[in-house]
């Protein structure tokens, strides 16, 4: 069940529609629609010879989501009216975040037609929003899921105790030092992740691995060499993206971000993660002690 939905608009002004309790944004959520996986484009072609056709290639267009709007009377109808222009602004980017009883996820979209019926005795409006990304993503305090190789995962929480009187069983910190990991994915959809690899020393060939797929992606430390002056030193941090429409791979030294694509490996491979376990591994040549690796990932929903 939804429960409320969360606007953001384009200058960072939020207001929380919740759907039990309209009046304490003025606004009644009556209809929603686009809020399920929708309706995917199947391109086939006709065989004279055979029945039926042969499938091409399939594709999800972008994701149509109207929001039909009542206005209550908070200090006025019209006062409500034009507070909807403030938070769903015509060809403005907007986010929304939706919370349902077990899923927190967002979207961002651009506001197509905010038209409310001025001389209804009820009057209301249907909000027209245009996703040109039609995926759902997780957001909220679990939107993002990291998995540490080697680095210190922070273990301190709030609220905290110490059970003993004897011994000390808080925990600031816990060293990780590993070179293989599980990452267990359970969205609808591949994603792709950000690997973040921090050097407290040199270090020389990083390969990593998708040991499940066989894939690798190759850093030549002696091209970055000749491209920036140095290898991999202490200080370093190499940034790896791996989702659709944002890849990179850059370098951040002595507060400066430079872009290290042509120090990848020809036919490297841009991991995404499947649903079920994602096995990770990386290799170095020399100096693997001096690498703090990290790999974080959001979930992809085709619905809410």
């Amino acid at each position: 069940m939804i429960k409320s939905i969360t606007v953001t608009n384009y200058l960072g002004d939020s207001i929380k529609l919740d759907l039990a309790k309209p009046e304490e944004s003025g606004f009644v959520v009556q209809s929603i629609k686009g809020f399920g996986p929708g309706e995917a484009n199947i391109n086939t072609t006709e065989v004279s010879t055979n029945d039926g056709s042969l499938f091409n290639s399939s594709r999800l267009p972008s994701r149509n989501i109207v929001i039909g709007l009542k206005f209550l009377w908070k200090k006025s109808v019209e006062d409500v009216r034009q507070l909807s222009y403030k938070y769903f602004p015509i060809k403005k980017k907007l986010t929304l975040f939706i919370e349902t009883d077990n899923r927190q996820a967002e979207i961002d979209g651009y506001v197509e037609s905010n038209d409310p019926n001025i001389f209804s005795r009820d009057e209301s409006s249907d909000i027209s929003i245009i996703c040109p990304n039609p995926f759902f993503y997780s957001a909220g305090k679990n939107g993002t899921n990291t998995t540490i190789f080697c680095g210190v995962e922070p273990m301190f929480e709030f609220p905290f105790s110490n059970e003993s009187l004897f011994e000390c069983l808080l925990e600031m910190g816990a060293i990780q030092n590993q070179t293989e990991k599980v990452i267990t994915y359970d969205g609808d959809l591949e994603v792709g992740v950000t690997i973040t690899i921090h050097a407290v020393g040199e270090a020389n060939k990083i390969a990593i691995y998708n040991t499940g797929t066989r894939e690798i992606m190759r850093i030549d430390t002696d091209k970055l060499a000749v491209f920036t002056g140095s290898g991999i030193i202490a200080g370093d941090d190499i940034i790896i993206c791996t989702v659709k429409g944002n890849k990179s791979i850059s370098l951040q030294r002595a507060g400066k971000l430079i872009n290290i694509l042509n120090c990848l490996e020809k036919n490297a491979d841009w991991f995404q993660l499947t649903k079920g376990d994602n096995i990770f591994a990386y290799t170095t040549e020399t100096g693997s002690s001096n690498l703090q690796f990290k790999i974080e990932n959001r979930t992809v929903y085709e619905g809410v």
